[in-house]
């Protein structure tokens, strides 16, 4: 999963969270993601272009670090 943003994605089913983690060393975890979203996004060839568009401003975050 080379990206010139995003280090690594986890998802949390339980939850429905996901969680960024950038490679500028942040933390988020979105709320109430849907796990195709989720999928989505592991099958993406852009990262960062797929968090921007489907991710960013859609759903709720909170800063981890």
């Amino acid at each position: 999963m080379p990206s010139s943003v995003v280090a690594a994605i986890n998802y949390d089913a339980d939850t429905s969270t996901l969680r960024i983690c950038y490679l500028s060393g942040a933390v988020y975890d979105y709320k109430d993601v849907p796990r195709s979203v989720f999928t989505a996004m592991k099958a993406s060839g852009s990262k960062g272009a797929f968090l921007n568009r489907n991710i960013k401003n859609k759903y709720g975050f909170e800063r981890i670090k």
